[in-house]
Protein backbone atom coordinates (compact mmCIF):
# COMPACT_ATOMS: atom_id res chain seq x y z
CA UNK A 1 0.00 0.00 0.00
CA UNK A 2 1.01 3.29 -0.65
CA UNK A 3 0.62 6.39 1.52
CA UNK A 4 -1.65 8.56 -0.17
CA UNK A 5 -1.64 12.11 1.24
CA UNK A 6 2.74 11.38 0.97
CA UNK A 7 4.39 14.93 1.51
CA UNK A 8 8.03 15.18 3.05
CA UNK A 9 9.01 17.48 5.74
CA UNK A 10 12.18 18.19 6.80
CA UNK A 11 11.51 17.20 10.95
CA UNK A 12 15.20 19.02 11.46
CA UNK A 13 14.38 22.53 9.25
CA UNK A 14 10.58 22.55 8.85
CA UNK A 15 10.36 25.81 7.43
CA UNK A 16 13.16 24.77 4.93
CA UNK A 17 12.38 26.71 1.61
CA UNK A 18 9.62 28.82 2.90
CA UNK A 19 9.68 32.16 2.54
CA UNK A 20 8.21 34.02 5.24
CA UNK A 21 7.31 38.03 5.72
CA UNK A 22 8.20 38.86 9.34
CA UNK A 23 6.14 42.49 10.07
CA UNK A 24 7.44 44.60 12.89
CA UNK A 25 5.44 47.44 14.74
CA UNK A 26 6.71 50.28 17.12
CA UNK A 27 6.60 48.39 20.30
CA UNK A 28 8.90 47.70 22.69
CA UNK A 29 8.65 44.17 21.89
CA UNK A 30 10.56 44.78 18.95
CA UNK A 31 13.53 43.50 20.48
CA UNK A 32 12.06 39.89 20.40
CA UNK A 33 11.57 39.75 16.86
CA UNK A 34 15.44 40.04 16.49
CA UNK A 35 15.46 36.58 18.15
CA UNK A 36 12.22 35.47 16.26
CA UNK A 37 14.25 36.03 13.11
CA UNK A 38 17.29 33.72 14.08
CA UNK A 39 14.88 30.86 15.18
CA UNK A 40 12.95 31.21 11.76
CA UNK A 41 15.99 31.49 10.41
CA UNK A 42 17.23 27.75 12.30
CA UNK A 43 14.33 26.22 11.18
CA UNK A 44 15.44 27.01 7.50
CA UNK A 45 12.99 29.87 6.60
CA UNK A 46 13.83 32.80 4.22
CA UNK A 47 13.09 35.59 6.00
CA UNK A 48 12.18 39.32 4.42
CA UNK A 49 11.64 41.80 7.19
CA UNK A 50 9.39 44.66 6.86
CA UNK A 51 9.37 47.33 9.83
CA UNK A 52 6.80 50.06 10.27
CA UNK A 53 8.36 53.62 10.87
CA UNK A 54 7.81 53.67 14.15
CA UNK A 55 8.94 50.06 14.59
CA UNK A 56 12.74 51.81 13.75
CA UNK A 57 12.61 53.82 16.86
CA UNK A 58 13.27 51.02 18.92
CA UNK A 59 14.97 48.17 16.56
CA UNK A 60 17.36 49.55 13.77
CA UNK A 61 17.04 48.85 10.32
CA UNK A 62 20.78 47.81 10.01
CA UNK A 63 20.48 45.45 12.97
CA UNK A 64 17.62 43.28 11.01
CA UNK A 65 19.58 43.73 7.40
CA UNK A 66 22.61 42.35 9.01
CA UNK A 67 20.92 39.61 10.52
CA UNK A 68 18.53 38.58 7.27
CA UNK A 69 20.96 39.90 4.40
CA UNK A 70 18.33 41.28 3.26
CA UNK A 71 17.46 45.19 2.93
CA UNK A 72 14.96 45.88 4.96
CA UNK A 73 11.21 46.97 3.30
CA UNK A 74 10.19 50.04 5.08
CA UNK A 75 8.83 52.52 2.71
CA UNK A 76 6.26 52.34 -0.03
CA UNK A 77 8.06 55.08 -1.89
CA UNK A 78 11.72 53.52 -2.41
CA UNK A 79 14.45 55.58 -4.81
CA UNK A 80 15.96 52.16 -6.88
CA UNK A 81 17.66 53.24 -10.18
CA UNK A 82 15.75 56.43 -10.57
CA UNK A 83 12.60 54.77 -10.67
CA UNK A 84 10.07 54.93 -8.00
CA UNK A 85 9.39 50.73 -6.70
CA UNK A 86 5.85 51.45 -6.03
CA UNK A 87 5.08 47.94 -6.66
CA UNK A 88 7.30 46.33 -4.67
CA UNK A 89 4.78 45.37 -1.81
CA UNK A 90 2.73 43.23 -4.43
CA UNK A 91 5.79 41.34 -5.65
CA UNK A 92 6.78 40.68 -1.84
CA UNK A 93 3.53 39.73 -0.81
CA UNK A 94 3.14 37.28 -4.00
CA UNK A 95 6.13 35.34 -3.26
CA UNK A 96 5.30 34.78 0.55
CA UNK A 97 4.66 31.12 1.81
CA UNK A 98 3.48 32.93 5.25
CA UNK A 99 3.46 36.45 6.73
CA UNK A 100 3.90 36.97 10.81
CA UNK A 101 3.24 40.48 12.35
CA UNK A 102 5.35 39.86 15.52
CA UNK A 103 4.61 42.89 17.68
CA UNK A 104 1.10 43.69 16.16
CA UNK A 105 0.40 47.12 17.72
CA UNK A 106 -3.18 48.24 18.26
CA UNK A 107 -2.76 50.56 15.56
CA UNK A 108 -1.83 48.38 13.15
CA UNK A 109 -4.70 46.04 14.26
CA UNK A 110 -6.79 49.04 13.47
CA UNK A 111 -5.26 49.70 9.96
CA UNK A 112 -6.02 45.92 9.05
CA UNK A 113 -9.21 45.66 10.53
CA UNK A 114 -10.50 48.60 8.79
CA UNK A 115 -8.41 48.56 5.42
CA UNK A 116 -6.17 51.50 5.92
CA UNK A 117 -3.57 50.88 3.57
CA UNK A 118 -1.02 53.64 4.37
CA UNK A 119 2.23 52.27 4.79
CA UNK A 120 4.87 49.06 3.52
CA UNK A 121 3.42 46.12 6.06
CA UNK A 122 -0.34 47.17 5.56
CA UNK A 123 0.15 47.50 1.78
CA UNK A 124 1.55 43.97 1.72
CA UNK A 125 -0.51 42.10 3.81
CA UNK A 126 -3.67 43.28 1.63
CA UNK A 127 -1.82 42.33 -1.48
CA UNK A 128 -1.34 38.54 0.10
CA UNK A 129 -2.91 35.80 -0.60
CA UNK A 130 -0.81 33.31 2.05
CA UNK A 131 -1.97 32.81 5.41
CA UNK A 132 -0.95 35.52 7.85
CA UNK A 133 -0.61 35.62 11.68
CA UNK A 134 -0.92 38.45 13.63
CA UNK A 135 0.88 38.42 17.28
CA UNK A 136 -0.38 41.38 19.54
CA UNK A 137 1.71 43.13 21.80
CA UNK A 138 0.52 45.90 23.93
CA UNK A 139 -0.15 47.17 27.39
CA UNK A 140 -3.04 45.70 29.66
CA UNK A 141 -6.00 48.38 29.17
CA UNK A 142 -4.95 48.99 25.25
CA UNK A 143 -5.39 44.97 24.86
CA UNK A 144 -8.68 44.59 26.73
CA UNK A 145 -10.07 47.70 25.31
CA UNK A 146 -13.39 46.95 23.53
CA UNK A 147 -12.41 49.01 20.53
CA UNK A 148 -9.22 46.69 20.22
CA UNK A 149 -11.18 43.47 21.08
CA UNK A 150 -13.72 44.04 17.86
CA UNK A 151 -10.48 45.12 16.05
CA UNK A 152 -9.25 41.27 16.72
CA UNK A 153 -12.43 39.46 16.23
CA UNK A 154 -12.98 41.58 12.53
CA UNK A 155 -9.56 40.10 11.87
CA UNK A 156 -10.84 36.32 13.09
CA UNK A 157 -13.53 36.95 10.74
CA UNK A 158 -11.35 38.23 7.72
CA UNK A 159 -9.39 34.83 8.41
CA UNK A 160 -6.20 35.92 9.81
CA UNK A 161 -4.89 34.30 12.55
CA UNK A 162 -4.68 35.88 16.13
CA UNK A 163 -2.25 34.20 18.28
CA UNK A 164 -2.92 34.25 21.83
CA UNK A 165 -1.47 37.28 23.92
CA UNK A 166 0.74 36.36 27.48
CA UNK A 167 0.26 37.26 30.65
CA UNK A 168 2.67 38.95 32.64
CA UNK A 169 4.83 41.87 34.05
CA UNK A 170 4.29 44.53 31.14
CA UNK A 171 6.68 47.71 30.04
CA UNK A 172 4.01 50.01 32.02
CA UNK A 173 5.10 48.10 35.05
CA UNK A 174 1.26 46.99 34.94
CA UNK A 175 1.06 43.15 34.90
CA UNK A 176 -1.91 41.41 32.84
CA UNK A 177 -2.60 40.50 29.07
CA UNK A 178 -0.70 42.31 26.33
CA UNK A 179 2.71 40.37 26.51
CA UNK A 180 3.76 39.44 23.15
CA UNK A 181 4.18 35.55 22.86
CA UNK A 182 7.47 33.98 23.01
CA UNK A 183 9.09 33.47 19.63
CA UNK A 184 9.83 29.79 20.36
CA UNK A 185 5.97 29.43 20.72
CA UNK A 186 5.44 32.04 17.49
CA UNK A 187 7.86 29.87 15.77
CA UNK A 188 5.31 26.55 16.19
CA UNK A 189 2.54 28.44 15.35
CA UNK A 190 4.59 28.84 11.56
CA UNK A 191 5.30 25.38 11.31
CA UNK A 192 1.79 24.46 11.75
CA UNK A 193 0.67 27.19 9.44
CA UNK A 194 2.42 26.04 6.57
CA UNK A 195 2.25 21.95 7.54
CA UNK A 196 -0.74 20.40 5.37
CA UNK A 197 -4.00 20.30 6.92
CA UNK A 198 -4.66 16.27 6.32
CA UNK A 199 -6.00 15.73 9.85
CA UNK A 200 -7.57 19.31 9.85
CA UNK A 201 -10.39 19.42 12.93
CA UNK A 202 -9.86 15.77 13.75
CA UNK A 203 -9.79 14.68 17.54
CA UNK A 204 -7.37 12.94 18.35
CA UNK A 205 -6.50 11.61 22.01
CA UNK A 206 -3.35 10.01 22.89
CA UNK A 207 -1.65 8.52 25.82
CA UNK A 208 2.39 8.57 26.72
CA UNK A 209 4.97 7.88 28.56
CA UNK A 210 5.70 5.03 31.07
CA UNK A 211 3.55 4.57 34.16
CA UNK A 212 4.45 4.27 37.89
CA UNK A 213 2.93 1.91 39.79
CA UNK A 214 3.54 2.64 43.59
CA UNK A 215 4.83 0.09 46.17
CA UNK A 216 5.31 3.00 49.09
CA UNK A 217 5.60 6.01 49.22
CA UNK A 218 9.34 6.48 47.87
CA UNK A 219 9.46 3.58 45.41
CA UNK A 220 7.53 2.33 42.27
CA UNK A 221 8.17 -0.06 39.20
CA UNK A 222 8.09 1.69 35.84
CA UNK A 223 9.82 1.39 32.51
CA UNK A 224 12.35 2.76 30.49
CA UNK A 225 9.66 4.79 27.97
CA UNK A 226 10.54 8.48 27.63
CA UNK A 227 7.19 9.48 26.16
CA UNK A 228 9.06 10.89 22.41
CA UNK A 229 7.40 8.60 20.51
CA UNK A 230 3.78 9.92 21.25
CA UNK A 231 4.90 13.16 21.69
CA UNK A 232 5.71 13.31 18.37
CA UNK A 233 2.62 11.84 17.13
CA UNK A 234 1.05 14.65 19.13
CA UNK A 235 2.44 17.24 18.11
CA UNK A 236 2.68 16.67 14.45
CA UNK A 237 -0.95 15.79 15.07
CA UNK A 238 -1.85 19.29 15.89
CA UNK A 239 0.68 20.81 13.17
CA UNK A 240 -1.90 18.76 10.51
CA UNK A 241 -4.84 20.61 12.04
CA UNK A 242 -5.73 17.77 14.44
CA UNK A 243 -7.62 18.91 18.84
CA UNK A 244 -5.15 16.69 20.37
CA UNK A 245 -5.87 15.47 24.28
CA UNK A 246 -2.84 14.38 25.49
CA UNK A 247 -2.97 11.60 28.09
CA UNK A 248 1.06 11.99 29.70
CA UNK A 249 2.60 9.51 32.50
CA UNK A 250 5.93 10.63 33.86
CA UNK A 251 7.39 11.50 30.58
CA UNK A 252 11.07 13.03 30.27
CA UNK A 253 10.50 15.12 27.38
CA UNK A 254 8.86 18.52 27.95
CA UNK A 255 5.41 18.26 26.24
CA UNK A 256 4.60 21.51 24.33
CA UNK A 257 2.59 23.82 25.99
CA UNK A 258 -0.51 23.95 22.91
CA UNK A 259 -1.10 20.28 23.64
CA UNK A 260 -4.33 19.64 26.00
CA UNK A 261 -2.12 17.26 27.98
CA UNK A 262 -3.38 15.47 31.26
CA UNK A 263 -0.73 14.67 33.81
CA UNK A 264 -1.25 11.07 35.60
CA UNK A 265 1.03 8.36 37.05
CA UNK A 266 -0.53 5.02 37.56
CA UNK A 267 -1.78 2.73 34.98
CA UNK A 268 -5.57 3.12 36.62
CA UNK A 269 -5.50 6.61 36.13
CA UNK A 270 -4.88 6.65 32.97
CA UNK A 271 -7.09 3.86 32.21
CA UNK A 272 -9.52 6.47 33.96
CA UNK A 273 -8.77 9.43 31.76
CA UNK A 274 -8.82 7.39 28.49
CA UNK A 275 -12.56 6.05 28.97
CA UNK A 276 -13.27 9.77 30.05
CA UNK A 277 -11.93 10.97 26.52
CA UNK A 278 -12.21 8.17 24.67
CA UNK A 279 -16.47 9.32 23.07
CA UNK A 280 -15.55 12.20 22.37
CA UNK A 281 -12.29 11.44 20.27
CA UNK A 282 -12.24 10.35 16.53
CA UNK A 283 -8.64 9.00 16.40
CA UNK A 284 -6.98 6.82 19.67
CA UNK A 285 -3.72 5.97 19.67
CA UNK A 286 -2.10 4.37 22.83
CA UNK A 287 1.82 5.18 22.19
CA UNK A 288 2.13 4.59 26.25
CA UNK A 289 3.74 1.49 27.89
CA UNK A 290 1.69 0.89 30.28
CA UNK A 291 2.88 -1.67 33.26
CA UNK A 292 1.31 -4.49 33.11
CA UNK A 293 1.19 -5.47 36.91
CA UNK A 294 1.25 -3.29 40.38
CA UNK A 295 2.05 -4.36 43.36
CA UNK A 296 -1.10 -5.62 45.17
CA UNK A 297 -0.51 -3.98 48.12
CA UNK A 298 0.54 -0.52 48.88
CA UNK A 299 2.76 0.33 51.69
CA UNK A 300 1.09 3.43 53.46
CA UNK A 301 4.74 3.59 55.19
CA UNK A 302 8.39 3.24 53.68
CA UNK A 303 9.36 -0.33 53.71
CA UNK A 304 12.71 -0.85 56.04
CA UNK A 305 14.83 -3.89 54.82
CA UNK A 306 14.99 -6.71 56.86
CA UNK A 307 19.04 -7.04 57.84
CA UNK A 308 19.23 -10.59 58.01
CA UNK A 309 17.39 -11.04 54.68
CA UNK A 310 18.89 -10.53 50.81
CA UNK A 311 15.68 -11.01 49.31
CA UNK A 312 12.11 -9.17 49.36
CA UNK A 313 8.78 -10.71 48.34
CA UNK A 314 6.78 -8.45 46.26
CA UNK A 315 3.23 -9.66 44.86
CA UNK A 316 2.15 -8.28 42.02
CA UNK A 317 -1.57 -8.35 40.77
CA UNK A 318 -2.52 -7.15 37.12
CA UNK A 319 -3.21 -4.22 35.76
CA UNK A 320 -6.16 -3.51 33.15
CA UNK A 321 -5.18 -3.68 29.25
CA UNK A 322 -6.22 -0.36 28.71
CA UNK A 323 -6.32 -0.79 24.59
CA UNK A 324 -8.22 -4.32 25.14
CA UNK A 325 -10.48 -2.52 27.29
CA UNK A 326 -11.63 0.69 24.73
CA UNK A 327 -11.70 -1.93 21.65
CA UNK A 328 -14.58 -3.84 23.95
CA UNK A 329 -16.17 -0.52 23.43
CA UNK A 330 -18.60 -0.05 20.92
CA UNK A 331 -16.43 1.90 17.97
CA UNK A 332 -19.08 4.07 16.19
CA UNK A 333 -16.36 6.76 14.23
CA UNK A 334 -13.36 5.93 16.31
CA UNK A 335 -10.50 4.32 15.00
CA UNK A 336 -7.69 2.67 17.49
CA UNK A 337 -4.74 2.55 17.03
CA UNK A 338 -2.47 0.58 19.30
CA UNK A 339 1.89 0.20 19.76
CA UNK A 340 3.49 -3.23 19.91
CA UNK A 341 6.66 -4.07 20.90
CA UNK A 342 8.05 -7.31 20.20
CA UNK A 343 11.53 -9.09 20.86
CA UNK A 344 10.32 -12.53 19.14
CA UNK A 345 7.96 -13.83 16.31
CA UNK A 346 7.15 -9.97 16.29
CA UNK A 347 4.76 -10.12 13.12
CA UNK A 348 2.73 -13.09 14.60
CA UNK A 349 2.04 -11.53 17.85
CA UNK A 350 1.54 -7.98 16.85
CA UNK A 351 -0.93 -9.12 14.65
CA UNK A 352 -2.62 -11.27 17.28
CA UNK A 353 -3.19 -8.15 19.18
CA UNK A 354 -4.59 -6.33 15.85
CA UNK A 355 -7.30 -8.83 16.46
CA UNK A 356 -7.66 -9.57 19.97
CA UNK A 357 -8.02 -5.89 20.91
CA UNK A 358 -10.26 -5.16 17.54
CA UNK A 359 -7.64 -2.71 16.31
CA UNK A 360 -7.96 -0.97 13.11
CA UNK A 361 -4.16 -0.58 12.97
CA UNK A 362 -1.00 -1.70 14.89
CA UNK A 363 2.33 -0.15 15.18
CA UNK A 364 5.23 -2.75 15.77
CA UNK A 365 8.80 -1.79 17.51
CA UNK A 366 10.87 -4.18 17.60
CA UNK A 367 13.62 -5.33 20.38
CA UNK A 368 16.17 -6.63 17.75
CA UNK A 369 16.69 -3.40 15.60
CA UNK A 370 19.19 -1.33 17.14
CA UNK A 371 18.96 2.48 17.01
CA UNK A 372 15.37 1.81 17.96
CA UNK A 373 12.69 1.94 20.72
CA UNK A 374 13.17 3.19 24.29
CA UNK A 375 15.83 6.90 24.52
CA UNK A 376 16.18 6.28 21.08
CA UNK A 377 15.78 9.57 19.07
CA UNK A 378 15.41 6.73 15.76
CA UNK A 379 12.83 4.19 15.62
CA UNK A 380 11.79 1.09 12.45
CA UNK A 381 8.79 0.12 12.71
CA UNK A 382 5.91 -2.17 10.76
CA UNK A 383 2.29 -0.55 10.42
CA UNK A 384 0.36 -2.99 10.33
CA UNK A 385 -3.71 -3.16 9.36
CA UNK A 386 -5.94 -6.52 8.65
CA UNK A 387 -5.16 -5.73 4.38
CA UNK A 388 -2.14 -4.45 4.49
CA UNK A 389 1.73 -4.30 6.18
CA UNK A 390 4.17 -1.75 5.73
CA UNK A 391 7.34 -1.33 6.82
CA UNK A 392 9.02 1.86 7.44
CA UNK A 393 13.03 2.25 7.41
CA UNK A 394 15.42 3.53 10.33
CA UNK A 395 14.30 7.10 11.00
CA UNK A 396 14.07 9.77 13.34
CA UNK A 397 10.81 9.43 15.33
CA UNK A 398 9.01 12.68 14.19
CA UNK A 399 9.40 10.96 10.66
CA UNK A 400 7.78 8.07 11.54
CA UNK A 401 4.81 10.07 13.36
CA UNK A 402 4.26 11.59 9.69
CA UNK A 403 4.17 8.68 8.34
CA UNK A 404 1.64 6.92 10.41
CA UNK A 405 -0.55 10.30 10.83
CA UNK A 406 -0.55 10.18 7.03
CA UNK A 407 -2.10 6.28 6.80
CA UNK A 408 -4.21 7.38 10.00
CA UNK A 409 -5.60 10.41 7.34
CA UNK A 410 -6.67 7.27 4.69
CA UNK A 411 -7.99 4.97 7.67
Amino acid sequence: MEIINSFFIDTNQPLKGKKILLGVCGSIAAYKSVFLLRLLQNQGAEVQIIMTQNAQKFVTTLTFSTLSQKPVFSYLWHETTGNQDWSQHVQVAQNADLIIIAPATMNTLSKLAHGTCDDALTATVFSASCPVLIAPAMDKEMYISPQNQKNLNLLKEFGYQILPSESGFLASGLEGLGRLLEPEKIVEYCISAITPKILNEKKFLINVGPTQESIDPVRFISNHSTGKMGIAIAKWAFRMGAQVTLIAGPTTVPIPEYLNSISVKSALEMFEAMQNHFHEAEIIIGTAAVADFKPKNYASQKIKKIDDSDTMNLELSKNPDILLELGKQKKTYQKLIGFALESQNELENAKSKLKKKNLDLIVLNSLQQEGATFGHDTNKVFFISPNYIIESELLHKEQIAIQLLQIIANL
